[in-house]
């Protein structure tokens, strides 16, 4: 993990690691056959620390405020290590995402949710929330990038796509926040697809 935090995914690899524990590649590999397995093990440490136990809602919150609050964790376990979002999307066979899916689909299925719609709608918010916190890690433009940039001819190019950024935040609105807006839209429209919006 802590290959990761100062080195992103990219310098993660097993010679790295090997030479950071002070041992030879075949003594780590008895451990870590390979690349794939060592991601795995990355994203079940990043899930672990932010849900080291699962519990399903209280009888009477709606499952919305839950499935919408554990949304919120995910991108917190995320957003906690550098590429979190890219960690958990290579991973294969990640039995804490596994088993974290298990739980929202279970939940939406004892609600009344028919178990196709249960499953989508997951999918669908689980997968909002790897793309949202990849865009938010994505490497911002650097100077090289910026250097011909015209920012006043942009956004005379795109009025309402700057009028609608700044008007968003000028209130001190978050990206917390925007998260959270959206994530609203993705589950009330799933709720009401459904037929159990409150």
């Amino acid at each position: 993990m802590s290959l990761l935090d100062d080195e992103g995914l990219d310098g993660v690899t097993t010679r790295r690691l090997a030479a950071r524990l002070g041992v030879q590649s075949p003594t780590l590999y008895w451990h870590v056959p390979n690349k794939a397995a060592l991601v795995t093990a990355l994203a079940e440490a990043i899930l672990e620390q932010q849900f080291p136990e699962l519990t399903p809602p209280s009888a009477e919150e709606p499952w919305q405020d839950w499935l919408s609050t554990l949304a919120q964790r995910l991108r917190r376990a995320l957003l906690a290590h550098p590429d979190g979002a890219r960690v958990l999307s290579a991973a294969q066979l990640c039995r804490k995402m596994a088993a974290i899916s298990e739980l929202a689909m279970g939940t939406l299925v004892t609600r009344g949710v028919p178990l196709r719609q249960a499953r989508v709608i997951v999918l669908t918010v689980e997968r909002f929330t790897f793309g949202h916190v990849l865009e938010e890690q994505a490497p911002r433009p650097d100077a090289a990038a910026l250097k011909d940039f015209d920012m006043a001819a942009f956004a005379e190019q795109h009025p309402t796509l700057i009028a609608g950024i700044t008007e968003y935040f000028q209130d001190g609105r978050t990206v917390d926040d925007l998260f959270r807006e959206c994530l609203e839209v993705v589950i009330e429209g799933a709720a009401a697809k459904s037929g159990t919006a409150p």
